[in-house]
């Protein structure tokens, strides 16, 4: 063959351009990105990986010119064939099923056969217990028959009249009011005895009626019992084939909430997080608090607790400020702590938080804690009115509450008076708390504000304090020695001094008391 020859009949490699060579690189920086954004691998999740491909080849098809139509057909097989795959995983999976049902059914035939010779024996015993309680029946009968047969002679029992009454003497037995307490007792004493037998014993009709409500509550029983069993066979039907959402909403619609219970979350729980799927535990609360309405009673206080909780670990405090404004739910102190320590951490969200909680805490009946949600929002306001509302909170409640919320606002409120109603707390005592329990700061503040008034605000705090002690405002009085107010001091001690002592008055002033103010 000659070398022209050759020549003609030589294929020749084709020529990447530099183009083409650009777009095979995009292609595969494509690749690279997607899987790795969605999570997956060659081993799978299969789904999302054959997607990456088949967009790959879409984009192959669209760039070249003279295979469109043989990559078109092959594209076209490709796709045939992942179809192929998939039919086959589900009638694999099927059959798998299908397989361990049968597996089981010698097993269970096994526990019938034995099941049913228990209950043969069980039906012998009873025919023979009956035929002996049949037999007893008969000679009962027989005896009954042959006393009505005999005749019977009844004889009238009298009493004499002139003997005297049984626990009455002859004076009292002649006495008509005596003799009419007397009936009056013994119809009190008929009457406690007819109650006690009625309590006692009951007709042999109520028995045959109360057998029959049992046999009823029996039988509802066992139809609840077939049909939780039936419900449970969907749902973990659902759960088997990944149709979470699907599974959530037939719990929440299952009759008389047979499904929705702590069993039902712990398998959610089970399930756990799904890259690129929403969690399929919040999937069940958001469809069982969706449907509360429906019901009668509420969700309980177990479920939504762990709503809340699901709630809050997901960030998806929206939804949880649906459920708790909107929703029929049962609050309890822990729903209200878990949102409180929420918002703790969440310094952006922390009023919205705190809102809840207290709502949460007034349902329950917890009103301290509901009071410091009040003040931690800076409602002073309403917290005084909330006090004055529950008249529940002692002078150590309020000593906590500034303890845990020392505004000085809210400290200023409450040892004053409120809506012409005395002071809640004592203000040198409120001073003396802060000092030993490591809050100068806030006291400081406080006599600052205290000092800015004058001689008169300090004499009207102390006039109008009953709880603290002559010793204890000379305490608060070197406690502001020590921290710089030398004039409040003096003030102070100068208020003790003249309400020490009476101020005599003139005869002719009748207009004022003989004594203006005994301090103690």
């Amino acid at each position: 063959m000659s070398v022209q020859e050759i020549n003609k009949h030589a294929v020749l490699p084709p020529i990447i351009s530099r183009s083409d060579k650009e777009f095979l690189e995009s292609m595969q920086r494509y690749i690279i990105t997607e899987t790795e954004r969605v999570g997956c691998n060659e081993e799978g999740p299969a789904d999302e990986y054959y997607i990456i491909y088949r967009n790959v080849f879409d984009k192959v098809i669209e760039y070249v010119t003279a295979y469109k139509s043989i990559l078109t057909s092959i594209k076209k097989e490709y796709d045939a064939f992942i179809e192929t795959i998939k039919e086959s995983q589900k009638t694999a999976f099927c059959l798998h099923g299908k397989l361990k049902a049968l597996a089981a059914e010698p097993i269970a035939l096994v526990y019938h056969r034995k099941r049913t010779i228990q209950l043969e024996a069980k039906m012998r015993v009873i025919e023979n217990n009956s035929s002996q309680i049949q037999l007893q029946i008969d000679q009962m009968k027989q005896l009954r028959a042959e006393y009505d047969a005999k005749e019977v002679k009844y004889h009238t029992f009298s009493k004499d009249p002139s003997k005297p009454i049984p626990g009455m003497t002859l004076q009292e037995s002649v006495s008509l009011d005596a003799l009419t307490k007397y009936l009056k007792h013994l119809e009190d004493k008929y009457a406690e005895i007819k109650q006690v037998m009625l309590k006692k014993y009951v007709p042999v009709q109520r028995k045959a009626d109360l057998d029959e409500e049992m046999m009823v509550t029996l039988k509802r029983r066992d139809l609840a019992e077939n049909l939780n069993k039936e419900l449970q066979f969907r749902f973990n039907e659902l759960m088997l084939l990944g149709e979470y959402e699907k599974a959530a909403c037939f719990a929440a619609h299952s009759p008389r909430r047979i499904l929705q219970n702590i069993g039902t979350v712990n398998k959610f729980k089970a399930v756990g997080k799904i890259r690129g799927k929403p969690f399929p535990l919040l999937l069940f609360f958001e469809a069982i608090f969706s449907t509360s309405h429906a019901c009668r009673r509420p969700i309980d206080a177990e479920l939504t607790l762990e709503g809340i909780q699901c709630g809050l670990s997901e960030k998806r405090l929206d939804l949880v400020i649906n459920w708790v404004t909107q929703e029929r739910l049962t609050f309890s102190e822990e729903a209200g702590d878990v949102i409180y320590d929420y918002g703790e951490q969440d310094t952006y969200n922390k009023a919205k938080c705190l809102a809840l909680a207290q709502m949460i805490y007034t349902e329950c009946g917890l009103h301290k804690k509901a009071l410091l949600c009040l003040c931690k929002q800076g409602q002073i306001h309403g917290a005084m009115e909330y006090i004055q509302q529950f008249k529940d909170f002692t002078s150590d409640d309020l000593m906590d509450l500034i303890k845990l919320c020392p505004h000085t606002e809210l400290i200023q409120c409450l040892t004053r008076e409120w809506n012409g109603k005395p002071p809640s707390l004592s203000f040198g005592l409120a001073i003396l708390h802060l000092f030993s329990v490591d809050m100068k700061k806030v006291g400081i503040k406080l006599l600052q504000e205290i000092s800015k008034g004058g001689k008169g605000i300090v004499e009207h705090l102390m006039i109008n304090d009953p709880f603290c002690s002559l010793e204890n405002w000379q305490e608060v009085a070197n406690i502001c020695l020590q921290n710089g107010f030398d004039k409040l001091s003096r003030d102070i001690m100068s208020i003790l001094r003249s309400q020490a002592g009476v101020t005599e008055i003139s005869q002719e002033d009748d207009t004022v008391n003989l004594m203006e103010h005994v301090f103690w």
